[in-house]
Formats: C-alpha cells, structure tokens, sequence
C-alpha cells in the first residue's frame, strides 16, 4: 500500500470560459429522441407505444431487472417512432422518438414522494430515474444500496470538476447551494451515514465559501478543498484526497466504506424529493475552439447534439472533433446527430488544428508519464507491452488499475497515445481473465458430471 499524504497527478490548462456564465434553459425542440439505455446494466423495456400522448416526467420505460433505471418524457407531444439506431453509448439501442406539440404538460404522475423511511428513500431514488451524473452514469438506487450499509460511514458530493472547459457543476453549486446542502442532509439521514464531504477544486474559491457558509451550522457535513491538480475528481482520487483512504481496481467505494456522488446528482435527488419531477433534463457545458457563443445550457434529454450546438450560436469553422465530456477523459462522436444522453456533462467541438493529433516519435524515457500517474504505475511499459500484446506483463504491472485519466498521454513529449494503448491492454486482460473463469468453471461443472 502506498503510503503519502497525496496521489500524483498534474497541472492541466483550465479553459473554463464560461466561469461565470450562468445555466439557460434551451428552448424545446422539435423531437426528442430517447434512448432505452442511458445507464450501466440492462436496457429498458419501451412503456408507451407509437401514437401515445406523453407529458414531461412520464415513465416511457423501464425494465424489473436490478440494476437498471427508468427513462421518463423529457417534452410533451406524440409518440412517432420506437427505432433502433446508434447511441452515443456504442451500441445499437431502441429510442422513443417524441414530436413535441410545445405546451410542456407536466404528467399526473409527478408529484413529491412519500419519504419517511430508508426504503422509501430507495424506492424514490430509483422512481427518479437518477444515475451518476459525473459521467459513469451507474444507477444510483444500486450505488446508494451497497452490500454492506453497516461500513459506509461517509458520503462524498464531487464538486471537483477538474476536466478543462467543463464549469457547469460549478455554475450549479452557486445557484442551488442550498437544495444541494439539504439533498447531502437528507442522503446522510436516510442511508444513515455519520459523515458528509463537499469536495470541491480550490479553483472554485466562491463555492467553497458558500458551501462553508450554509454547513457552519451543520457538524455532519464538512467542505474540504481539494487541490489544484488534476484529476482530483477520479473516485479513487477524490476518495483519497478526503478520508485517506485507497479504493483498488476491481472494488468499490463502499468496500472502503464510502459512496460517491456528482453536485449534479444530489441536487436532480433533492429536486424529485421536493417536486417529483424525475430526471428529464441535463445541465452541461458546451464550448470549444469552434463554439461561437459558449454558454452553460439545460437541455432536454433525448435532444441531437446539432441542435444544442445551434443554440450556441453554432460553429465558427468546419470540426475536427466533438467531445462528450472534457478533453482528458471524453468520448469523441462521429457526429451531430446523436442525443443528449443522463450522463453529458459537456460537448466540446474543435477545430482541425486542436483535434489533430501530432505524429508519435520515439519514446525519450524521460519518465514524466510515471510522475504524473496518480495509480503510480508505468505508462511506457504497460504501452510497449500492449504493442507486443505481452499479457504476463501487462498483468504484472498492474494495467486494470489505470483509471484512463489520461494523464501519462498529456504529459509525454513524444505525444505516445500511452492511454488509449492501456485501455486497450486492460480489455486484453479483462477478456484473458474471464476466458479462464469460464474455463474454469466448465472443469468443475465437468467434474460434478
């Protein structure tokens, strides 16, 4: 076990032009269309059918398998298409396409839950449709639920929000400190965990003196700034950075006794408390070299990327490259006509001389790479290894521990793709080690024959 007082990491151009640039609301679109699958874990089973009137918040889909999340309308209108097309997820999904009619009827079905008990409390964590909201976008009913309750004794609201661009989860704590501050209260009380941590990035001095403000008063929830290193919101990081604790590869946050939470996900949580209104639209920060009016916008889930972008007053050039997310860890999309999915919390587009990357040269061994690594591992070998698919090696040195924070790639002069070859290697070493499981498992059915 590693002992010092912090992980590694590093310093990263910030880029936050729309600090200070509060959340808009974007006007309805056209059609909205909503993928069955937004969340890790089983797809959902279409609710309505083709020609069905729908209202805002009405459950469109849902399946009874355990770890899974329920989709609801994000717009009011009609039921034109349940489809299978390419979801920004990379895969083929089913869709419910929705024409909007523009009035935004509020469904019969939302009203604020009954929520005196920590079942209750479970039970309308999952009827909100919430998953994480930071990207990982895994239910959060499940999250929230762990195996074992009796060890979870603190709960960690990210406000890091340490991807260049991205300034939305920051935009958010300013204008809903407060529900925040109460949706922490009231995870702590239902779940009954004794300890609450508002993490957030010292770059965001605002914040933190707000969040301190509002908790003087409250001994169970503390604000901690964390430091200006990226990437201090990586759940290991962040779950190092605040209680000291170290959360290895292949477990989870509860098993070191803590559960983590994105500000955007414990605010949509105390909303559905308070109103009943599941999650049907998405915050998200859309800038980039190409964005002609970077803003900060709420927008309904289900709308096309073209149509978020085109609010922002469009692109000034032709793209090179759209991200959803930042640009350490985002996804790149082959284009504008994908949805808006739970878990965005960023499009970013760019130009061709941003979104090229320049050609490899050889590696110097000047060891930046194993500096930087927070998971304090050695990029270059892990790479060399991949390149010669060296599977006892790749093991070795530990490649499933690589939390593809893309830090060893920023950081190498010879512009080696160092993360993406390890993401790479952990599928390699992921499909060796469930071929043996399988392997193993048909030898001691074979046996009991």
């Amino acid at each position: 076990m590693i002992s010092v007082k912090h992980l590694k990491g590093i310093h990263v151009d910030h880029h936050k032009n729309t600090a200070g640039s509060a959340i808009v609301p974007m006007p309805v679109p056209d059609k909205v269309y909503i993928p069955m699958v937004q969340h890790i874990g089983a797809p959902n089973q279409p609710t309505v059918s083709v020609g069905d009137h729908v209202k805002v918040g009405q459950l469109i889909g849902d399946n009874e398998a355990p770890v899974c999340a329920p989709v609801h309308a994000s717009v009011s209108g009609d039921v034109v298409a349940i489809e299978k097309f390419m979801t920004q997820m990379g895969r083929v999904d089913t869709n419910i396409v929705i024409q909007t009619d523009g009035k935004q009827e509020i469904a019969e079905t939302v009203v604020p839950p009954t929520v005196t008990t920590k079942q209750e409390f479970l039970k309308a964590v999952r009827a909100s449709g919430l998953v994480g909201l930071g990207g990982a976008a895994f239910p959060t009913h499940i999250k929230y639920n762990p195996r074992n309750p009796e060890d979870v004794d603190t709960l960690i609201i990210n406000g890091a929000e340490c991807e260049p661009y991205i300034t939305v989860d920051h935009m958010t704590m300013l204008a809903h400190a407060k529900e925040i501050v109460e949706g922490t209260y009231n995870t702590l009380k239902f779940l009954s965990i004794q300890k609450g941590i508002i993490a957030i990035e010292g770059n965001k001095p605002d914040a933190i003196a707000l969040f301190k403000d509002l908790t003087k008063d409250i001994p169970e929830i503390e604000v901690f700034e964390l430091r200006l290193v990226y990437p201090q919101g990586a759940e290991r990081v962040i779950i190092f950075e605040t209680t000291g604790r170290h959360l290895i590869a292949g477990k989870l946050p509860a098993d070191v006794g803590v559960i983590v939470s994105n500000v955007n996900s414990i605010l949509k949580l105390q909303q559905y408390l308070d109103t009943g209104m599941p999650l049907v639209t998405k915050s998200l920060t859309v800038d980039g070299n190409l964005i002609a009016q970077p803003k900060n916008v709420e927008v309904p889930i289900g709308t096309k990327i073209r149509e978020v972008i085109d609010f922002c007053g469009g692109t000034t050039g032709t793209p090179k490259k759209i991200l959803f997310g930042g640009p350490m860890m985002g996804r790149a999309m082959p284009d504008t006509d994908l949805a808006i999915l739970k878990g965005n919390n960023a499009i970013l587009v760019f130009d061709e001389a941003f979104g090229t990357m320049n050609p490899e040269t050889a590696c110097i061994n000047c060891g930046r790479c194993v500096r930087g690594c927070p998971m304090n591992l050695m990029p270059t070998v892990l790479a060399k290894a991949w390149d010669r698919k060296d599977l006892e090696t790749l093991k070795e040195y530990d490649a499933l521990s690589c939390m593809e924070c893309g830090c060893c790639s920023y950081s190498c002069p010879a512009r080696i793709q160092l993360s993406y070859k390890i993401k790479l290697a952990k599928g390699m070493v992921t499909d060796d080690l469930k071929a043996q499981a399988a392997k193993a498992k048909a030898q001691a059915e074979g046996g009991k024959n």
